[in-house]
């Protein structure tokens, strides 16, 4: 039996790589593969034996990479998920800690992902695809990680968004062939797991094991920027649901949503900007 530590060197922090070669298991054999490297999955998989097993080391968007980057892929092998040193929404929404625990195997959760199609191109999902200020924040996060910024604050982000530097958008939403239509949208994700975003509960009632498969759009609406500024901290509990005239959940197979003006949109952290429209699809 042999470990192969699939690991991106830039997850984490200064440690995480550190914290990676040090796993131990029982005496096996392990190989740290970095996934920077692979140009193709097809021929790590290929010579994997039938007892070696795949250890994710990372985040969300280290799993999000693994999880696209293997479609069409057959995989026997176990899966298992080690994340160390920074915030990771997949393990905090099934209540793993890999640090304390050690790698726990994952591939239940792999077998039934959804997806969703952005600019005509299709990506799996683990978490939710945000579209709003959600998505602003990513990108803005991204910008200052460009620029060299080592801490970068996205509360700070998000708090001098919705103060003026992000507008709210006008929303069609389509669940299973039913239109809705909603002003002064500020958020409006689609969620295959209950949080995004370092902990935030948006959908505090997704199951991502639910059997009918189904995922939920979440619509955050306000016509007052104070208002606004006043609900956002909610999100991190779970309670803004409880504001009926803000908050509309919605949940479905097929889920589309377009905006008026172009926003970023994010899958599991990854950014896309400049979008109009996406269309979120639950898994058969």
């Amino acid at each position: 039996m042999k470990y192969y530590l699939l690991a991106n060197p830039k997850s984490g922090d200064s440690t995480f790589m550190d914290k990676v070669s040090a796993l131990e298991f029982n005496g096996a054999e392990k190989e740290i593969v970095n996934v920077l490297e692979i140009s193709d999955y097809t021929e790590l998989i290929g010579k994997l034996g039938s007892d070696d097993k795949i250890v994710i080391c990372g985040g969300d968007g280290s799993l999000n990479q693994f999880v696209n980057r293997t479609q069409g892929i057959e995989i026997k092998n176990e899966i298992l998920m080690y994340s160390a040193g920074t915030g990771n929404d997949f393990l905090f929404d099934i209540g793993a800690d890999t640090i304390k625990d050690g790698p726990i195997p994952i591939g239940k959760y792999l077998v039934s992902l959804p997806s969703v199609e952005v600019n005509g191109k299709k990506y799996k999902f683990i978490n939710g695809v945000g579209y709003g200020i959600d998505g602003y924040c990513c990108e803005e996060g991204d910008r200052q990680k460009a620029a060299g910024v080592k801490k970068i604050s996205y509360s700070s982000i998000a708090i001098k968004g919705i103060l003026g530097k992000f507008s709210s958008r006008n929303a069609k939403v389509t669940v299973d062939g039913k239109e809705y239509l909603f002003k002064k949208v500020w958020l409006a994700p689609t969620m295959n797991g209950r949080a995004y975003g370092g902990g935030m509960l948006v959908a505090p009632e997704q199951d991502r094991l639910n059997p009918e498969h189904t995922i939920s759009v979440v619509i955050f609406k306000s016509r007052s920027r104070l208002n606004t500024l006043m609900i956002f901290p909610s999100f991190f509990k779970g309670t803004h649901v409880k504001k009926k005239k803000n908050i509309t959940i919605l949940t479905g197979k097929r889920i589309e949503v377009e905006f008026d003006k172009p926003t970023p949109l994010q899958i599991d952290g990854e950014v896309i900007s400049g979008v109009t429209s996406y269309t979120a699809v639950s898994a058969e």
